[in-house]
């Protein structure tokens, strides 16, 4: 390597030290440093292990070491692959938030201070508000298919145009490039911001929410409270059923012929289609029914007010597509 550098063929930049110094020019990290917040970090022993503790010395890190195989788990930022991470914050009172990056570190998952998984619905939210009335920033939203219809309340609220997109983040970063987009994210933890990479970054968003954490010295529960004055308290799951191919294509071609009018006491008012197939109850739940493009499931999601209402939904809508 030496020999190809003598010779100028080869050039050798530090990355990962020209990120920390965008993050230090964009970022009041002094303010999350001098908040107190006691604050917790899971790198699933991915990319993000060495470039957090840079930025923010004094959080406290889990799994910040090499693996390359993760010790077995899948480092998917969602919450049934961060028992250990929830379980500490249960068993450690005083802890205040705790961020989640997945093995490149661009999906985000998030724990408040009682050790409840917050969703990517409830972060981009989050973010709209924040950007939107305590930064100032304007432009567009674009949210893949898969996210929250809440989004659209919000945006009429603050009068933004709001893009759906087919799932899959290329779809959002295409209308980023082309387009003023404040925010831009989806379902799996996956979301961009203005002023950034049109691309998604788990630490930069985790670092935004933080921010807005110390600056108006609420915890992260008070600042969802402010979103649910706004689109209203809602809760949201995902299963992903491990079934028989056959099954599988069965079930996509009964939602392809309109075949579900209900699932158990759910009628269904109308379904979108834009990917896959997302039935309406009401204005307060819906169910969606999707194949995975990266994994051999079938996906189904469901929002409504409450967690016991949402598992009832999936739990009704498995049982009537499955049999």
């Amino acid at each position: 390597m030496d020999d190809f550098k003598a010779k100028g063929k080869l050039q050798v930049d530090d990355i990962e030290t020209m990120y920390v110094d965008h993050v230090k020019a964009n970022f009041d990290l002094q303010a999350i440093q001098n908040s107190n917040m006691n604050l917790i970090y899971d790198a699933m022993y991915g990319a993000g292990q060495r470039v957090l503790p840079r930025i923010l010395p004094n959080v406290n890190l889990m799994h910040c070491e090499h693996n390359p195989s993760f010790y077995g788990q899948a480092p998917e930022p969602i919450g049934k692959n961060l028992k250990e991470l929830e379980a500490h914050i249960k068993q450690n009172p005083g802890i205040d938030c705790a961020l989640a990056t997945d093995g490149d570190a661009d999906r985000i998952g998030m724990f408040n201070g009682k050790g409840e998984f917050i969703d990517s619905h409830h972060l981009i939210l989050l973010l709209i508000h924040y950007l939107v009335k305590y930064k100032g920033l304007t432009g567009k939203v674009a949210i893949a298919f898969s996210v929250t219809p809440r989004v659209y309340k919000m945006c009429e609220h603050y009068g933004l145009e709001v893009f759906t997109t087919k799932i899959g983040f290329k779809e959002i970063a295409s209308i980023m490039v082309k387009d003023d987009i404040v925010v831009g994210g989806e379902e799996s933890g996956g979301i961009a911001v203005k002023g950034h990479i049109p691309e998604r970054d788990g630490i930069w968003m985790g670092l935004i929410i933080w921010e807005f954490m110390a600056k108006s010295g609420k915890t992260l529960d008070d600042l969802i409270e402010e979103v649910y004055e706004l689109v209203g308290p809602f809760k949201f799951e995902r299963s992903d059923l491990h079934i028989t191919e056959e099954l599988k294509q069965q079930i996509i071609t009964n939602c392809k012929n309109n075949h579900y009018k209900s699932f158990g006491e759910y009628q269904i008012r109308n379904v979108e289609t834009i990917d896959g197939f997302k039935y309406f109850i009401d204005d307060e739940r819906w169910v969606m029914i999707r194949p995975s493009g990266t994994e051999p499931v079938l996906r189904v999601y469901a929002e409504a007010p409450t967690i016991e209402e949402v598992r009832n939904i999936l739990k009704t809508t498995e049982e009537t597509i499955c049999t």
